[in-house]
């Protein structure tokens, strides 16, 4: 599932769990860890705790969850105490993980000599010396495998015995219940319908690994924990709202209110009542006392979105409650504290509006105590506008009721040459409206961006490089002959033999080509 974020300090208690001679009630171990997982905790540190856990009940020096990537047929290393290296993937089949993944059942490994489906590479890389083994299927709620639960060597020098498979069987089962509420399973479920795609990854519902995302995962997990003041800057549609959900609810105010003030949806004459409320007889229509958001979020976190546009007798207002946690209603004398987080947004540029006067340079620097620059669309990369993608086509075809649509090489294309000036918000749009109008699959045709008028004969060279006709894009050689491929590909509906014939090379040579592109083999 690609890089992991790192852990998260949490603020819970979790009882010990008992090392019993035969088997425990799991409910009364699990249920406290399952529990969380509707709260949106890091998954990471969810994970890791889980594996914890499990071993200390198991009495093993080593735990680790597999999950499946049906991308690849493998299984990968989601949580493992695997202090050697960051993940592990073996192959379906392979090793005993893979043997009880294929096989669906239980593997107790007494003794790792002489063992056939014992695979010491792994020992080999990590340094690691494996004696024994036991190893559990995890299933779905439709009892389909999706991953393999494991634990090595265990304590005391001694063998897992019958009640341990038993134990971990049943331990399976409650981490199967959990794991089918996060957003993990529901990831993997995604790549089960569309093994073509890359098993993406999810931090608090937001899609992606790209480089420029996995900075400011970090700088979030840093962030969370404190009650520090953050701001987010970045272009509109840029899904500033979910960081800002996952800057609150990887923090101590996690269980408080998130309440969220939209300022450019709002008069500015209505900026101040709606963030500060006011008391009967503040203005016209004012016949009872109403509580601000303030008031509404207290003990939690405030979003205050587009706070460029708050109007400069606001932002005093709202310096106040930065330094001192304190204002008076609209039309009221009382003083009222209250105990919020602040995370503001904006998509202008502050500094301009300092210097032209348009914004309190003292609550600049209040605001900007963390502040995350977040990346347009563009910036993140091609394999994230196709997690984005699939995972759009899935909610959306889920939406409205249709049929899971298959998406074509050259639709995926041009989604991934598209700037994206609207980012995430424009991308999800423009699939919905794909998913609508298709009828079984996603054509270039079905997507509703601006038309690329070609702007010459052919392919420009320029050294190593060309220019895309239409675009003006400079790519590699190599870039261009893989999007002239699944055009034909696509022209001809997938059919090989026809797509060799147009592109006049051999059915080998192509299906070796589209493997070097991740398109598996018919079939």
């Amino acid at each position: 599932m690609g890089p992991h974020c790192g852990s998260v300090p949490l603020d819970f208690e979790l009882p010990p769990l008992p090392l019993m001679a035969s088997t425990p009630d799991i409910s009364q171990v699990l249920l406290p860890i399952g529990g969380l997982v509707g709260r949106e905790i890091d998954l990471d540190a969810f994970l890791q705790t889980l594996m914890d856990r499990i071993a200390v009940t198991m009495q093993a020096d080593r735990g680790t969850l597999w999950l499946l990537d049906p991308a690849r047929g493998e299984l990968f290393s989601r949580a493992a105490h695997l202090p050697e290296v960051s993940q592990i993937r073996v192959k379906v089949g392979q090793g005993v993980a893979g043997y009880v993944a294929e096989h669906g059942e239980p593997v107790n490994m007494p003794d790792a000599r002489g063992e056939s489906r014992f695979f010491a590479d792994i020992d080999r890389l990590t340094g690691y010396r494996t004696t024994t083994m036991l190893a559990v299927p995890l299933r779905d709620t439709g009892g389909t495998i999706y991953g393999v639960l494991q634990v090595l060597n265990r304590r005391g020098g001694g063998r897992f015995t019958d009640d341990d498979v038993e134990r971990l069987m049943a331990i399976a089962v409650q981490v199967s219940h959990a794991l089918q509420s996060t957003s993990l399973y529901q990831e993997l479920q995604r790549a089960k319908d569309q093994p073509q795609a890359p098993v993406g990854y999810f931090f608090n519902r937001i899609i992606g690994e790209s480089e420029p995302l996995k900075v400011i995962y970090r700088l979030i997990q840093k962030a969370a924990p404190t009650d520090a003041t953050v701001l987010l800057r970045g272009e509109s549609g840029c899904g500033k709202e979910l960081f800002a959900r996952a800057v609150h609810v990887n923090g101590p105010r996690r269980d408080k209110p998130f309440v969220k003030v939209d300022c450019a949806a709002l008069p500015a004459s209505l900026i101040e009542n709606e963030l500060f409320g006011h008391e009967k007889g503040a203005f016209t229509g004012a016949d009872h006392r109403v509580p601000g958001k303030f008031e509404a979020a207290d003990g939690g976190t405030v979003f205050i979105d587009e706070i460029g546009e708050l109007p400069l007798p606001v932002q005093g207002k709202l310096l106040r409650v930065l330094q001192d946690r304190e204002f008076e209603r609209v039309g009221g004398t009382q003083t009222i504290k209250v105990d919020v987080r602040i995370v503001a947004a904006t998509n202008r540029d502050l500094v301009k509006m300092v210097s032209e006067g348009k914004f309190r340079e003292d609550l600049y620097y209040r605001i900007k105590v963390v502040e995350l620059v977040l990346p347009p669309l563009r910036e993140r990369g091609g394999e994230d506008i196709e997690r984005l993608t699939r995972h759009f086509i899935a909610a959306s075809a889920k939406r409205h009721r249709l049929p899971l649509p298959r998406l074509s090489g050259v639709a995926l294309d041009r989604l991934k040459r598209y700037r994206w000036p609207g980012n995430v918000r424009e991308l999800e749009n423009c699939i919905e409206s794909a998913v609508v109008l298709c009828e079984g699959e996603i054509l270039e045709e079905h997507l509703p961006l601006p038309k690329v008028v070609s702007a010459a004969p052919a392919p420009v060279e320029s050294g190593e490089t060309v220019t895309e006709i239409g675009t003006g894009e400079l790519l590699p050689l190599a870039e261009v002959e893989k999007r002239h491929i699944l055009r034909v590909l696509d022209s001809v509906k997938g059919n090989r033999t026809a797509a060799s014939k147009v592109l006049q090379i051999g059915r080998n040579t192509l299906g070796r080509k589209l493997k070097e592109y991740g398109i598996a083999d018919e079939g």
